[in-house]
């Protein structure tokens, strides 16, 4: 386990992820435990933030950037089964080692707590064990949303989802309003999103250039993508607007 440990010191309060992150339910004092056993780290896109089977010394939230939680074979291959996004937590108390692969996809920036101490501020802390266990059941949601996303949606659904997704996240952390024009810059490549969604890189690009083409996203670039009615969007995604499947 490698990444870059950061000088710079961000307070709390002023994080970026503050009200979406384990911390966010902390009071004054709980911050300041918090402040104590933190550092920065930052990775390079493709650098390795752990692999499966190494010893964790810290746990922490994704501040800045996405990376990749992925599983190999035996036989060598390779299957991308999620991904950590800015508030994301990594690592599990009581577990010394990660269960997955996890790579920087993007340049990746942590806000690290080491492990032991943290253990320690969760028997004291209820504010900070209650706030991991609704981010580790909104983990299992998402884990089964995305079990519907692989199983039973068609190629297109797939794409508008995975971008429902992101925009979504980005909204709930206070970069933007989902009721008007949007901006997303994808953290993937496509060859990664075709990775992740179970697709061929050609199809990746046919759906986005059918979006595209019908008016739902428009491109900017490689990565930036604007959405004028996230609704449209949604509409593509096959869900209901009460998240159900569209019949």
């Amino acid at each position: 386990m490698s990444g870059l440990i950061l000088d710079t010191h961000v307070h709390c309060e002023e994080c970026p992820i503050r009200h979406r992150a384990v911390c966010a339910s902390c009071d004054t004092d709980e911050l300041e435990a918090l402040e104590q056993i933190k550092n920065y780290r930052t990775y390079e896109p493709g650098q390795s933030i752990v692999w499966a089977g190494d010893e964790m010394s810290f746990v922490g939230s994704v501040v800045r950037g996405v990376a990749s939680l992925s599983q190999t074979l035996e036989d060598g291959r390779k299957q991308m089964v999620g991904l950590l996004l800015p508030s994301d937590f990594i690592g599990r108390p009581g577990r010394t080692t990660s269960p997955y692969d996890v790579v920087a996809v993007s340049e990746v920036v942590l806000c690290c707590f080491r492990r032991k101490p943290f253990e320690k501020i969760m028997t004291t802390t209820p504010h900070v064990s209650q706030r991991l266990l609704e981010m580790t059941l909104d983990e299992l949601d998402a884990a089964r949303e995305w079990m519907l996303i692989l199983g039973r949606k068609t190629a297109r659904e797939k794409i508008a989802s995975l971008l429902a997704i992101i925009a979504r996240r980005e909204s709930t952390i206070g970069m933007m309003d989902l009721k008007g024009e949007i901006t997303i810059e994808l953290p993937l490549t496509r060859e990664a999103m075709a990775d992740y969604l179970g697709l061929t890189l050609e199809t990746v690009s046919r759906q986005i250039s059918a979006l595209k083409r019908e008016g739902i996203i428009a491109l900017d670039g490689k990565r930036r993508i604007r959405v004028d009615d996230f609704q449209a969007l949604l509409m593509e995604t096959g869900d209901d607007m009460d998240g159900g499947m569209i019949a």
